[in-house]
């Protein structure tokens, strides 16, 4: 028998890879002469860095830049096993999970540091970057990333300004004679299942600003200082981005990445495919998956239904056990075999977060246990 493990992260209590190798204890107990086999996947968000490293044998590299609030951290920069691809998580840079609750305010944050992270990729003679959108904390249209990489943006008066939100409201030109030559020989790969243009009602301010810290009145703001940004940007370059599906993801990081000829790609299928999925998948019994919270969006774009999507395709059952099931879930039923909740009873989230580990691992050993029974009525 063969088990396929390929959660994405429980957000705020188990990585992707905690999560694993929880379900892996699990089954080890219940079978232990299966073959198990370990994928934990990311769609572009937090965790995707790691992810990929550790399905690669990869390495990470610490590096100080400016962080969302713009102050100086140290963070990581994925090398992949092969050694000819970074990975660049905007979530351990400018990502919202690094700025306290109290301090959420778009007009106040800065994407300035993956550009600087991305200039030390480019020191270090990568020609391919993969770098994952989610989670970010900016508003910023990319501004911050452009800035690090040479382009100049001016006001009025031909100051140059700084580099967040709140900067956006004060660009009258912008100068890209300065970028970073080597940008547009390197191939960037833009991992993210975000389809948002970059302004309007699902642009990025209105749709993505309030998780953020943004009120009513700064979303507006934002959105008409992205508008005329946009415009200026497009007229620069000759090129339309704003209203492309993606331009609007991580604040508008997707559309200065287009701008500088950024390729979006679909997160949890660039990922998949650099640790071999569906080949793992393709002759398996079993696949188990999971996610934070499971609702009606996990089948569009979310790891846990990219993933059962693949084991339907070869006939493979996909079970999934998430930290929480929401709303009706007759649509996750019709992609998976079985949905299953580790809250089993009226728990606090707080008590589930920190006891994340132990509830998964309980939970898979029923489901398994279960499956057990039914597979050896089959094959016995």
């Amino acid at each position: 028998m063969k088990v396929v493990i390929s959660p994405d992260s429980f957000k705020g209590s188990l990585t992707a890879r905690q999560a694993s190798e929880a379900i892996e204890r699990a089954c080890r107990e219940i079978l232990p002469v299966a073959r198990i086999v370990l994928k934990p996947m990311a769609d572009g968000g937090e965790g995707t860095l790691d992810t990929l490293i550790f399905n690669s044998n990869g390495r990470k590299a610490k590096y100080e830049v400016i962080g969302p609030l713009g102050s100086q951290i140290n963070a990581p920069l994925g090398i992949m096993g092969d050694a000819a691809t970074a990975v660049i998580e905007t979530a351990s840079i400018a990502g919202l999970t690094l700025v306290p609750e109290q301090k959420r305010n778009p007009l106040h944050t800065t994407s300035y540091g993956l550009g600087e992270m991305i200039r030390h990729a480019l020191d270090q003679g990568f020609k391919q970057i993969i770098i994952g959108l989610g989670g970010s904390a900016t508003n910023d249209g990319g501004l911050g990333m452009l800035k690090a990489l040479g382009v100049r943006f001016l006001n009025k008066q031909g100051n140059e300004v700084d580099h967040f939100g709140k900067d956006l409201l004060h660009i009258e030109e912008a100068d890209f004679s300065g970028v970073d030559p080597r940008i547009y020989h390197t191939n960037l790969l833009i991992a993210s299942d975000v389809d948002n243009p970059l302004c309007g009602p699902r642009g990025a301010s209105f749709v993505y600003g309030p998780q953020k810290g943004a009120s009513i009145q700064q979303m507006i703001q934002l959105d008409q200082a992205l508008n005329q940004y946009g415009n200026l940007i497009e007229k620069k370059l000759g090129k339309r981005f704003k209203d492309r599906p993606g331009a609007g993801a991580a604040g508008g990081l997707g559309f200065a990445f287009m701008a500088i000829g950024g390729n979006m790609v679909s997160g949890a299928k660039l990922v998949a495919d650099h640790i071999q999925l569906e080949q793992e998948i393709r002759n398996a019994d079993l696949l188990i998956t999971g996610e934070g919270q499971s609702d009606k969006q996990t089948l569009y774009g979310k790891v846990p239904g990219y993933v059962g999507e693949i084991a339907r395709k070869h006939r493979v059952m996909p079970i999934l056990i998430s930290g929480s099931i929401k709303e009706n879930i007759q649509d996750l039923r019709d992609r998976f075999a079985g949905c299953f909740s580790i809250t089993t009873g009226p728990l606090s989230l707080e008590y589930c977060l920190e006891h994340g580990e132990t509830l998964l691992y309980q939970q898979t050993k029923n489901v398994i246990n279960f499956f057990k029974h039914i597979y050896d009525q089959k094959y016995k």
